[in-house]
């Protein structure tokens, strides 16, 4: 009876174990994870660039979520896939809706997510970030990663999009944004997912873009992102690498040292689009430095950038869709890395200057009521529909020590003495600490054999 009431023990906790187990386990399978390795992205061993699209059907102005609709998402995808595309960008997602039959299509058609954590209820405001970033803001980004961190054709997640622009003042955003970058980072890790890259997509500003782009990736290893990526609508067909200014970029970035790739591109003067910048975004003229890009947009909207019309059940392509299609297909991938670095070091953080208002490289600590999530996990997600968090819930009071966003460092950071050594920002990312899943499984073995004893 003893030796039939520890094997009871033992299963109900092991069946704990499993299910606890399999709820951190990748939903989407039939895709290898997307993972970082110096300046480029790699699924295992070889180099992976992005040829994909921005996907917002309704445009900016309806916020909608285009991967919750398993319908027009199956009908888009057949569209994805004659375009030859491996990658979609989607602005919105309702972090309350099931989205495991789109994210399933979309990896069996090869097809990855770049996704923005933000919502226009749920993110930072230019104008007043010290209150928008908040704890209630910090809980809904949490929850969105946690709809999504098990997709394994989750390539990668925004921090922000556009929060800086072309004015002085904007800057002044930046450590805030940088703070987000850097609690994505932490909880990822903290929750015991893979290393999902996060980074940051900004706005096509010439002025500032740079200054941003070192600042993303200076300071401690916590600190620096995962990527950088920006919008970039400076070739105007017809144009050339040279009248474009990308070969000037290419030689501006050519010691960055985290993947680059282009958030938004496909400049539209109002003439049908013949993308003769892919040819060069897939060359190892810029190969060596730029890893792809995700063109502006798929669906026709009011700002006429479509590449189909969406009526009803039906796309119907525009002029734009084949000559991209046309462009994609006779570029391919270059052989073996195309020039990518595979080491490298930080950047160092830009001065301030009359295009840069940040004075110090100081980033603000994690507002108290969010340093929980870290551990508990953030549950339920806000949706589309919630109340908003821009002035909603409670502030950072302090600044953070650097390395204090470290899974292995207090979260909040203010009093931490955690340190981080600064660890090439282009060697491969980090390894995981010890994952959730096998912190549970410790556990739930260790309990097992106490009541087990306990019975006998």
């Amino acid at each position: 009876m003893k030796g039939l009431q520890t094997i009871v023990s033992t299963s109900i906790a092991w069946s704990a174990t499993s299910a606890l187990a399999d709820a951190l386990a990748p939903r989407a399978t039939s895709l290898p994870a997307v993972t970082v390795t110096g300046n480029a992205f790699y699924t295992g061993s070889t180099r992976f660039y992005v040829r994909g699209v921005d996907y917002q059907p309704g445009g900016s102005s309806q916020v909608k979520d285009p991967i919750a609709d398993v319908n027009g998402c199956k009908r888009d995808i057949q569209q994805f896939t004659d375009l030859g595309l491996n990658t979609v960008r989607v602005y919105s997602v309702d972090n309350t809706a099931n989205h495991d039959e789109c994210m399933a299509a979309l990896a069996a058609a090869n097809i990855y997510l770049v996704l923005d954590v933000n919502t226009p209820k749920y993110s930072l405001n230019r104008d007043d970030p010290h209150s928008s970033y908040n704890d209630v803001y910090l809980q809904n980004i949490f929850a969105t990663i946690d709809a999504f961190a098990n997709y394994t054709n989750t390539l990668a997640f925004f921090s922000g999009n556009e929060v800086i622009n072309n004015t002085e003042s904007s800057t002044a955003a930046a450590p805030y944004v940088k703070a987000v970058t850097r609690d994505m980072r932490q909880y990822i890790t903290e929750r015991g997912y893979r290393k999902i890259p996060v980074g940051y997509s900004a706005a096509d500003v010439d002025q500032n873009r740079y200054d941003l782009a070192q600042y993303m990736n200076c300071g401690t290893d916590d600190e620096r992102s995962d990527f950088f990526a920006f919008n970039d609508y400076s070739w105007c067909d017809p144009s050339t690498f040279t009248t474009s200014t990308w070969s000037q970029k290419v030689e501006l970035f050519s010691n960055y040292s985290l993947p680059l790739f282009l958030s938004e591109y496909g400049c539209n003067k109002g003439a049908t689009r013949q993308f003769e910048e892919v040819s060069a975004l897939y060359s190892t003229e810029m190969t060596s430095v730029y890893s792809g890009g995700l063109v502006y947009e798929y669906s026709q909207e009011v700002n006429n950038f479509g590449l189909v019309s969406l009526s009803g059940s039906t796309p119907s392509p525009q002029p734009d869709f084949a000559n991209l299609k046309s462009a994609l297909a006779k570029t391919p991938d270059p052989s073996g890395n195309g020039g990518a670095k595979s080491s490298g070091t930080p950047s160092q953080c830009p001065a301030q200057s009359s295009d840069w208002s940040v004075s110090n490289d100081a980033l603000p600590a994690v507002p108290a009521g969010a340093v929980k999530y870290f551990s508990s996990g953030a549950g339920t997600g806000a949706g589309l529909n919630g109340a908003g968090s821009q002035n909603a819930g409670g502030v950072s009071t302090g600044t953070a020590t650097p390395g204090s966003g470290s899974a292995t460092a207090t979260a909040g950071g203010a009093s931490s003495t955690a340190t981080s050594s600064k660890k090439s920002a282009a060697s491969t990312m980090h390894a995981q600490e010890l994952p959730l899943k096998f912190i549970v499984c410790g556990l739930a073995i260790a309990l097992s054999s106490f009541f087990g004893a306990t019975l006998l």
